[in-house]
């Protein structure tokens, strides 16, 4: 896997959140984030979109999962609408995962990354959540990443 440390930066966010169980609803959301995200001054091709599972469904019952589906914004970005929630992102190392832009990449990667971490000796960091990073300058190039917090 192609895998890179990088030390990405705290930074703020605007979000819609699902609560349930993973799966197609997160992609609907996803789907219904983008519109809207469209649909603001602040979307452009620099933009970078998170897709983000907050709860391991391995401790939380699926129905009590969130998933949030955010775009960065600038610091002193004010919210507009009651669609969407301002949040933060706590900035660190990351192992950052460039995988191809499809669901079933992304699926196999999630897979796979654990023991990709476990064989470089790099500690995941569970105190903060695995981003799913789609850059339009990657999605474009039909790329996206998954970026995991290390210790």
């Amino acid at each position: 896997m192609n895998v890179t440390i990088e030390n990405i930066p705290s930074c703020t966010i605007v979000y819609m959140r699902q609560i349930g169980p993973y799966g197609i609803a997160n992609s609907q959301l996803m789907d219904t984030f983008k519109r809207w995200a469209a649909s603001t001054p602040i979307f452009n091709t620099m933009s970078v979109i998170l897709g983000i599972a907050q709860d391991n469904p391995a401790f939380v019952k699926p129905e009590h999962c969130r998933y949030d589906a955010c775009l960065v914004v600038p610091e002193d970005y004010c919210v507009q609408s009651d669609e969407v929630s301002l949040g933060s992102i706590s900035g660190g190392s990351y192992a950052v995962f460039m995988i191809p832009h499809t669901a079933e990449a992304v699926q196999k990667a999630w897979g796979e990354i654990f023991t990709e971490l476990k064989n470089r000796r790099l500690s995941l960091d569970e105190t903060r959540p695995i981003l799913e990073r789609y850059s339009m300058e990657l999605v474009s190039n039909h790329y996206c990443e998954i970026c995991v917090p290390l210790h």
